[in-house]
């Protein structure tokens, strides 16, 4: 294998993951569908949430099943590529970080995106299946608990960087690169819930299930 086929891959491998986060499943499945652009209505945001405001549940759901199996393909890919022509080894958690940001900041859509939580969860089910089970374990009970999306997305931010570095030989192993990544990424998804936490202290967010809060 000549040595430069990985000096140019991985490169590739990574740009390739920005643009496929930059795919907006929630502006997909609205036009398929015809329904509104979820950019035009309720909080503007290109999500799941979002698109479950037209009453098309359906809809929400491929969106977020989109959302997340671009994430889940985009550092797959990357792990089957480092693995078979020997990347370097930030291939992996670089891929993570752009797919992430692709859906953040889509090329498609002139860098204004979604929140990332389904993106999140489809890159923890790539990179250890165990985490991510773990990961929307706690989003269910803060949900459950405060009945606050919002807040469990934040919550689940928080602590998932956590539960990784305390996997060991019997759950998985925790490897220093990819925790930063993980970092960095529920870092920028608590960034992204900015206005949602504003809300949360001011006593204004909605709760699942209730009204608007003036």
């Amino acid at each position: 294998m000549s040595s430069y086929i990985p000096l140019i891959l991985s490169p590739a491998v990574i740009l390739a993951a920005y643009l496929l986060g930059s795919v907006s499943f929630a502006v997909v499945v609205s036009r398929m569908m015809k329904l509104q652009d979820p950019r035009t209505f309720g909080s503007g945001n290109p999500g799941a949430t979002n698109v479950l405001r037209t009453g098309n549940k359906k809809a929400a759901a491929l969106t977020l099943l989109g959302d997340a199996a671009k994430g889940w393909l985009a550092v797959w890919l990357a792990i089957m590529a480092a693995k078979h022509y020997q990347l370097s080894e930030l291939t992996v958690p670089l891929s993570a970080i752009a797919v992430f940001l692709g859906h953040l900041y889509p090329v498609f859509l002139q860098f204004k995106g979604g929140k990332g939580v389904a993106t999140a969860l489809g890159i923890l089910i790539a990179i250890q299946p165990w985490l991510a089970l773990a990961a929307a374990a706690t989003w269910a009970v803060v949900v459950y608990a405060t009945r606050y999306s919002s807040l469990a997305a934040i919550m689940t931010a928080v602590f998932t960087p956590i539960i990784y570095s305390l996997g060991d030989d019997a759950a998985w192993d925790a490897d220093p690169i990819v925790g930063v990544a993980i970092i960095i990424i529920c870092a920028l998804l608590i960034y992204r819930h900015k206005a949602n936490i504003s809300r949360l202290l001011m006593g204004k967010e909605s709760p699942i299930g209730g009204k608007k809060k003036k």
